[in-house]
């Protein structure tokens, strides 16, 4: 089981927006389950209405996708932005979201390798928490890409 401070190692997301509290089983290569625990105090509920305090889908979706690229940088973490390989979302399909999500539940995330081709790895998994499936993605790519490549095709 790995903490905040590790999954910073390994991923660049900082908060406020570093969606994933920890790793609580990984198999490098084939599968990781994250969690991720929802509190009011969270940054978007300050000015949810009384009553509004669904988890928003976007972050739920952005949560999910984080221990998706934990999984697939697992075995070459890369923490700077400003260096090396950059983790870039490729594409979803076949997203379902299920029943909402609210403080004090927590968020139990599994990830599963579909397929890796080079620097480039297919995902899939789902979400639950105290309510029951929140999130399924059917397929997930993420494509690490050098930032020096990505900067001499900006040019």
């Amino acid at each position: 089981m790995i903490g905040a401070d590790a999954i910073k190692r390994i991923i660049p997301h900082r908060y406020p927006i570093l969606l994933v509290d920890r790793v609580i089983e990984v198999r490098p290569g084939r599968e990781l389950t994250a969690v991720k625990a929802i509190t009011v105090n969270e940054p978007h509920y300050r000015d949810a209405a009384d009553g509004d305090h669904a988890y928003p889908v976007p972050l739920l979706i952005e949560s999910w996708a984080q221990a998706a690229v934990l999984l697939a940088v697992w075995e070459q973490p890369n923490p700077d932005v400003l260096a090396g390989k950059i983790e870039l979302a490729g594409a979803i399909k076949d997203l379902r979201v299920g029943v909402p999500v609210h403080p004090g539940e927590v968020l139990r995330h599994r990830v599963r390798l579909v397929r890796g081709i080079g620097d480039t790895a297919i995902l899939a998994g789902e979400t639950d928490a105290d309510g029951g499936r929140v999130l399924t993605v059917g397929h997930f790519v993420v494509a690490l890409r050098d930032l020096a490549e990505l900067r001499t095709g900006a040019a």
